[in-house]
């Protein structure tokens, strides 16, 4: 008996603020609040890959912070593709992609395993969305505003319809939306 594996999803899992940024002018997050309502720690049981653009990963993808250790752990812990145009040499748990985007994806999606976390990088967000490669966008949207910044979404080419699928409202006034495409 052939045993039957669904498509595994890709979440874009991303804090922004209420003005639609995902970092300040100077690439600033420190507005980001880790409510521990959220329980990232069962989001992060929920994948088992992790998907970067360069800058992301060269910011976050090996970062040691001096708290909240056991999260960024099991963050490292994960299989990761990073998305290149520059660098091609595949490290430890690292995969550089450097073409034929959409294929690799549908690769990845196809392979048995939990569910991908599309962690982010503007222009990688972008290229997913127009490629319609993001299956639930789950934002966390943080009770400040910035003015100015890193926007969320930039040069998208074509309308998308979603469906909001849950919404979650912490102590802290982050509220997280889910949405998945509306099937027609």
């Amino acid at each position: 008996m052939v045993k039957y594996h669904r498509p595994r999803k890709i979440f874009l899992d991303l804090a922004v603020t209420l003005d639609g940024f995902i970092e300040g002018p100077k690439g600033e997050v420190d507005w980001c609040i880790m409510d521990p309502d959220m329980d990232f720690n069962k989001f992060l049981n929920q994948i088992d890959t992790i998907l970067y653009g360069r800058k992301s990963y060269d910011l976050w993808g090996q970062y040691k912070p001096d708290t909240e250790k056991e999260i960024w752990g099991s963050v490292h812990s994960k299989e990761k593709y990073v998305f290149s145009k520059t660098r091609k040499k595949s490290e430890n748990n690292v995969t550089f992609i450097n073409e034929n985007i959409e294929e690799e994806i549908i690769k990845l999606k196809n392979k048995p395993g939990k569910d991908i976390w599309h962690y982010g990088g503007a222009s990688l967000i972008t290229t997913f969305i127009n490629l319609g490669l993001v299956d639930e966008f789950r934002l966390s949207v943080h009770p400040i505003i910035l003015g100015e910044g890193k926007p969320l979404f930039i040069d998208i080419k074509q309308r998308v319809t979603l469906k909001l699928v849950e919404t979650k409202r912490f102590s802290s006034g982050v509220v997280q939306l889910c949405y998945q495409h509306n099937e027609k």
